[in-house]
């Protein structure tokens, strides 16, 4: 994790009054989705489950949120990438990736757009936007 991150509200090492790291490594044995919903942050132990589970998608999902690339409107939620913005509906990405190299059947088989967007919902860090992405779209 770079030191922007802990700026950005997602340092790793922070402790809340959320659950115990036990209570947190039966969720995560669950499913780290859960795990972070309870925890409303980014523990180790839920940073490791991301990262063990999806690998590079999932080290890029964490990045994306702490740099504030996940963006709501009223039709779409989007993630800025570094080339291009891709929408991302009901865990379904728009992206390359997602298309043509993942099992949109297999929920550990995500797109780091998706799984941005899994983050970013559980930790409140969505940016909301109140217009339309289809009016915002016109003009990117």
């Amino acid at each position: 994790m770079t030191e922007g991150n802990a700026d950005a509200g997602l340092d790793a090492d922070a402790r809340s009054d959320g659950p115990s790291d036990e209570e947190l490594a039966d969720l995560v044995a669950e499913d780290w989705r859960t795990a972070l919903e309870a925890a409303g942050e980014l523990r180790p132990v839920i940073v490791e489950a991301i990262i063990g589970t999806h690998g590079t998608r999932g080290r890029r999902a964490i990045e994306a949120v702490s740099e504030e690339r996940v963006k709501q409107y009223r039709d779409f939620t989007v993630v800025v990438g570094h080339r291009q913005e891709h929408v991302v509906e009901e865990g379904n990405c728009d992206c390359e990736d997602a298309a043509y190299n993942l099992d949109a059947e297999d929920p550990d088989e995500r797109c780091w757009h998706a799984l941005a967007v899994d983050v970013a919902e559980r930790l409140d860090r969505v940016d909301h936007h109140d217009m339309w992405y289809s009016d915002v779209r016109e003009f990117l």
